[in-house]
């Protein structure tokens, strides 16, 4: 038996989810911490309820945000199908942060005392299939004559270890800015979010690793979005978030481009 059949059941699925596939927009939208489902085999992990469906397991709302922008921009859109608890697709395999035994206040008892063996299966059954996937739509694009463009989605939650963050909307960025200064200019005059520049998180936080394993390499433009959870909690708040968000690519883009 594989290590990647050995962790899922039939009925858990595949571990990537692709919406858009035929999406024509150069945008290639990417949702790291889409779920909070776990596999069958994993359980609970020895969290309580409150736990897994906490900010901890996953990025509340990000999903269906990054859904509406798809829809808004004809854009696909890549995501993962299970909870960052096993592993967190947007950190490498060498990182303590792939696979938490502790996150925030709560600690992860099935995550504690990891195998060598466990860890492979899940780098291999959640990790490699994600990001191969993301490789390979790019190539297939590259070999095509198309261009893309790598767009991350995620939510952070309003209060971090007591403290309460100022940020509404964060545009993060690697050592590439070219998008993230196009979206900050273009959101300078709206009243609508408090936008802020690589917060509540920024590359010193290890958070860029999907842009800095697909889009710098190539030399691909790209922005990592963060919204405060409780404003896109109800679909009137993912719909006003999705909205303000395309129209910042594309006017964004547009300036790029010429």
């Amino acid at each position: 038996m594989s290590i990647e059949s050995d962790m899922f059941t039939e009925a858990d699925g595949e571990p990537v989810a692709v919406d858009n596939p035929s999406g024509k927009s150069d945008v290639l939208l990417v949702c790291e911490h889409a779920s909070l489902r776990l596999p069958e085999r994993y359980g609970d992990l020895g969290l309580s309820q409150d736990a897994l469906t906490s900010h901890i397991a996953w990025d509340p709302g990000a999903l269906d945000v990054a859904r509406r922008m798809s829809k808004s921009l004809d854009a696909t859109l890549i995501h993962q199908r299970f909870s960052r608890l096993l592993y967190d697709c947007n950190r490498p395999p060498e990182s303590p942060a792939a696979i938490r035994d502790v996150s925030e206040v709560f600690r992860i008892p099935g995550n504690e005392n990891l195998t060598e063996a466990e860890r492979s299966r899940r780098t291999t059954g959640l990790y490699l299939p994600f990001q191969g996937r993301i490789r390979d739509e790019i190539a297939a694009r590259r070999d095509a004559g198309r261009q893309t463009v790598l767009v991350t989605v995620h939510s952070f939650t309003p209060v971090y270890f007591g403290k309460q963050r100022e940020v509404e909307i964060g545009i993060l960025h690697d050592t590439d800015a070219r998008l993230a200064d196009g979206m900050l200019e273009a959101a300078a005059d709206t009243s609508l979010y408090r936008v802020m520049r690589n917060e509540p998180y920024g590359p010193a936080d290890g958070v860029t690793h999907t842009l800095e394993l697909h889009a710098l390499p190539a030399g691909l433009l790209n922005v990592m979005i963060e919204i405060r959870n409780d404003l896109i909690a109800d679909d009137n708040g993912q719909d006003v978030a999705a909205d303000f968000l395309s129209g910042l690519l594309r006017e964004s883009l547009t300036k790029i481009h010429g």
